[in-house]
C-alpha cells in the first residue's frame, strides 16, 4: 500500500488533474475491468499512459487493465497529506488605508513638476531638516535620510507582505513548469494544452503576488518622496534656487563636483549618492535585524 501511495504522490505531483482521473478509474475498475474505452472521455491518453508506465493500471489477459491495488490508490486519495499544487487560498486584501496611502503617493508626484506642490512640503519638512544643515555637511545629511528611509521601507515591508502567500504562488509556478518539462520530455501534447491553460489561469492568479508586493511600496513612496522634494528643493534640482549653499562633494576619478551636475544620463550626484547610501544601509539593517523581504 506505502509503495502505491508513492505511486500516486508522484502522478499527481507531475500532474494536478491525475487526481480526478485516478478517481475516475478507481469508480469505473469497481464495476470490473477498465478499457481505454471506458475512460477516454474523462483522461487524456497521456494520463491513461501514465497509470500503465507507473503500474497502477496492470494488464488483464489481454481483456483490459485492472488496479493493482484498489485499496491502497483510494486510501492515497483520501489522504489530507496529498501534495497538489493548488493556488494559495487567500489573496492579498488592501484596506481603505492602503488605497488612500496609494492616492497621496500618486499626488505626491506632482511636487517633482510643479513648484506650488513642492516648495509648501519641502517648507514643512525643513523644520526638521533644516537644523541638521547647521551641523553636518550635506553629504552626512543625506546619508541620516537615507539610513531612516531604509529603515522604514524595511519595516513596512516584513510587515505588510505576506511572505508565505507570496511564496505559496512562486510554489505553484515552479511546480507548473516543472510539469511542463516533464510533459515536454514525455512528448505528452494532450497534457501539455493542459498544463497550458492552467498556467495561464495561474498568471492570472498571481495578481494577488503583486498586489502584495505594491502594498508596502504605496506607503514606502508617501514617506520617501517628501524627502526627496526636500532634497530637491534644498539644492536648487534643474536650476532652481538653492536654499542652502553646500559644500560640493569630492568623488573617486571625477574629484570635487556640484551636488547638481549629471553622474550618469539624467542622474545627478545627489541622487546617486542618496541611492548608494539608501542601498548599503537597507542591506546593513535587513541582516541586523534578520529581516526577510523575499520568500524562501
Amino acid at each position: 500500500m506505502a509503495r502505491t501511495a508513492s505511486k500516486v504522490q508522484d502522478l499527481v505531483s507531475e500532474d494536478a488533474e491525475m487526481e480526478g482521473a485516478l478517481e475516475y478509474v478507481l469508480e469505473a475498475a469497481e464495476e470490473g475491468t477498465v478499457s481505454w474505452g471506458d475512460v477516454s472521455d474523462e483522461l487524456t491518453s497521456g494520463q491513461w499512459g501514465r497509470l500503465i508506465e507507473k503500474g497502477v493500471l496492470v494488464d488483464s489477459d489481454g481483456e483490459g487493465f485492472d488496479l493493482a491495488d484498489p485499496n491502497g490508490v483510494r486510501s492515497a486519495l483520501e489522504d489530507d497529506d496529498l501534495d497538489l499544487p493548488d493556488a494559495p487560498d487567500k489573496d492579498s486584501s488592501w484596506t481603505k488605508w492602503d488605497k488612500m496611502a496609494a492616492v497621496v503617493s500618486v499626488s505626491l508626484f506632482a511636487g517633482y513638476t510643479f513648484k506650488e506642490v513642492r516648495a509648501p512640503l519641502a517648507e514643512v519638512l525643513d523644520i526638521a531638516l533644516g537644523p541638521l544643515i547647521g551641523v553636518l555637511p550635506f553629504f552626512a545629511v543625506v546619508m541620516v535620510l537615507a539610513l531612516f528611509t531604509g529603515l522604514y521601507s524595511t519595516l513596512l515591508q516584513a510587515n505588510l507582505m505576506d511572505m508565505e502567500v507570496m511564496g505559496e504562488y512562486q510554489a505553484r509556478m515552479k511546480e507548473i513548469q516543472n510539469r511542463r518539462e516533464e510533459a515536454k520530455e514525455r512528448g505528452d501534447d494532450e497534457a501539455l494544452d493542459k498544463i497550458q491553460e492552467e498556467q495561464m489561469e495561474a498568471m492570472a492568479d498571481n495578481l494577488g503576488m503583486f498586489k502584495e508586493q505594491f502594498r508596502p511600496m504605496v506607503w514606502i513612496m508617501v514617506l520617501t518622496i517628501p524627502v526627496f522634494l526636500w532634497m530637491y528643493w534644498a539644492i536648487g534640482f534643474r536650476g532652481g534656487t538653492a536654499k542652502y549653499e553646500v559644500a560640493d562633494l569630492v568623488i573617486p576619478f571625477a574629484g570635487q563636483v556640484e551636488w547638481t551636475t549629471g553622474f550618469v544620463g539624467p542622474l545627478q550626484v545627489w541622487i546617486v549618492w542618496y541611492f548608494l547610501c539608501s542601498m548599503a544601509f537597507t542591506q546593513v539593517i535587513r541582516k541586523s535585524l534578520n529581516i526577510q523581504t523575499t520568500p524562501t
